[in-house]
């Protein structure tokens, strides 16, 4: 590290972190998709994505998968291959393309801890947004806004198109019965944590005024609820520099960008903005992927295996700033064969 720059360094650990300017504090900064020299992405079917799923990203499928898929079918959306993921971040399942160009996907966490469930997420130029926890959550959400009027072009016929998981999840009619008015406090006492949710009862706060229950709910967000996300941080960064907590939004901002920076839910320069950071955090990591940097923590004692996965992680962040995750697909594979996990290699090199 070179002293004096105030460069965080991060690094992964065995869990899932290996894994225009600003906008205002108060709403989700998010970056849609567009990548025009992405190849056209073809459909498939729920068989294919499970076998994929066993067989290339080498780890159990969602018990309800096909259900979702059946759901984003009924909606009109584009089923896509599991193996079409150029352009995007090569961890991600694709599963669906809706009508606006939407991709949804599952994230395969290359160090997931036994027991933790893909995630749901949209697939963005610079990395991910979280949707959900794992798929049945995603499925319980859908449900409850289909039968609380959200799409009224639906009428019930998501519920029908998942008849094995909605049953499990939701009975029709919980909601009204709930006499809870507003779907959000629904979804946050009855189904579960999802952080547009979370930002939005934030920026609601913010517009009534109320800077105290904004600073309350910005700091649960942070509590450990999505590990291995850095969203929840660089929103509160946003939430404490919209109330005028300069100070303590840059070191949110730079507590931030100590996790994967395609989990940060927008532009990497935005938090970097907030962090007061210019380019010292790419040149330190730049730094670190060189044979020197990699000898120099070789000699400082830190096992093979673990400076190849630190080489993946800040390959992806490297790639999350420009968005040219293609060009660096082929040595991140290469990282996780070195680390010795060669079916992570296997996944993250396929494509259609």
């Amino acid at each position: 590290m070179r002293v004096g720059c105030g460069v965080i360094s991060r690094v992964p650990s065995a869990a899932p972190a290996l894994l225009s300017r600003r906008a205002a504090a108060a709403s989700p900064t998010r970056c849609s998709y567009a990548s025009p020299s992405s190849p056209p992405l073809t459909t498939s079917t729920s068989s294919d994505h499970i076998s994929f799923i066993k067989h290339v990203a080498a780890t159990n499928p969602p018990e309800h998968l096909q259900y979702l898929l059946n759901i984003f079918r009924t909606r009109g959306e584009n089923i896509l291959s599991p193996g079409a993921k150029q352009g995007f971040v090569p961890l991600v399942i694709p599963l669906s393309e809706s009508k606006s160009g939407t991709v949804t996907a599952l994230l395969r966490w290359p160090t997931a801890p036994p027991g933790m469930e893909m995630p749901v997420v949209e697939v963005h130029q610079h990395g991910v947004w979280l949707m959900a926890k794992n798929v049945d959550q995603y499925i319980h959400r859908i449900l409850v806004e289909e039968d609380a009027g959200f799409f009224q072009e639906s009428s019930g016929r998501l519920y029908d198109a998942s008849p094995g998981a909605g049953e499990k999840l939701y009975r029709i009619g919980d909601f009204v019965e709930s006499q809870i008015k507003d779907v959000d406090i629904y979804l946050l006492k009855k189904v579960g944590l999802f952080p547009d949710v979370i930002e939005r009862k934030v920026a609601r706060h913010l517009e009534n005024g109320d800077h105290v229950s904004a600073l309350v709910t910005g700091e649960f967000y942070t509590r450990g609820h999505f590990p291995g996300f850095g969203r929840p941080f660089a929103f509160n960064a946003e939430v404490l520099l919209k109330v005028g907590r300069n100070p303590e939004a840059k070191d949110a901002a730079r507590g931030a960008l100590k996790s994967p920076w395609w989990t940060l839910g927008c532009k990497y320069q935005q938090v970097a903005e907030i962090a007061q950071w210019d380019d010292e955090q790419i040149e330190y990591i730049k730094e670190k992927v060189t044979e020197e940097g990699k000898q120099e923590d070789l000699k400082k004692g830190k096992e093979p295996m673990q400076v190849a996965l630190d080489e993946a992680a800040f390959l992806l962040d490297l790639a999350s700033v420009e968005a040219n995750w293609d060009d660096t697909v082929e040595r991140i594979a290469e990282c996780f064969g070195e680390a010795g996990m060669h079916d992570i290699a296997k996944f993250v090199l396929y494509k259609d």
